[in-house]
């Protein structure tokens, strides 16, 4: 059984937001990568803006099932952020979630800006808790700020993407991962 035009619709701008942007992704595109005919985007959603939340909603599931994944996994804490830093990426493409933060049509608009924001900052305070039961454990230092430290781990990542698109080379990204994770080795170490 094929998947519905709703569904296919979803995940053509899921894809499209990600390769273009918002601004930059017109319905047409969407409906001609989607297979779907003319009026289908107007009978599932109100419009562009409501597909496109519709979209970043589908990346933002798909962001924390992820993290979540990571940060359940066995280890320590740091063990577990180290593996959130070094998990296997696209750095070319970037991040789905924090490319949108580049558009001035989703910063313009809070119902686009609001998945991305929200994400965000849950993938801060997931890594946060990780941290602080680390703190607890004596893992990290006493007076460690996890929130800070979570803060810089995730915006290492964002940065990361932001060199290696630069350069248009995934050693830029890895280069900015694999110093975060040896300061994290490093002050778990103390």
């Amino acid at each position: 059984m094929g998947v519905d035009t709703r569904t296919r619709l979803v995940e053509a701008t899921h894809e499209l937001l990600w390769e273009r942007g918002y601004a930059a992704t017109s319905p047409k595109d969407i409906l001609q990568r989607a297979g779907a005919g003319q009026g289908s985007m107007y009978h599932h959603f109100a419009g562009k803006q409501d597909l496109a939340t519709a979209a970043l909603e589908q990346s933002a599931a798909v962001m924390r099932a992820d993290v979540d994944v990571l940060l359940a996994s066995e280890g320590s804490s740091s063990e577990r952020v180290i593996a959130y830093l070094e998990r296997q990426r696209d750095s070319l493409r970037g991040c789905r979630m924090g490319r949108m933060t580049y558009d001035a049509d989703v910063l313009a608009t809070p119902e686009l800006l609001h998945p991305v924001a929200e994400t965000l900052q849950w993938v801060v305070a997931t890594i946060a808790r990780v941290i602080s039961r680390g703190v607890e454990e004596h893992e990290f230092p006493t007076g460690t700020d996890a929130h800070q430290l979570a803060s810089m781990v995730v915006a290492t990542v964002q940065g990361g993407y932001v060199l290696a698109r630069a350069q248009q080379d995934p050693a830029a990204f890895d280069a900015a991962v694999a110093g975060a994770a040896e300061l994290l080795r490093n002050w778990s170490a103390r």
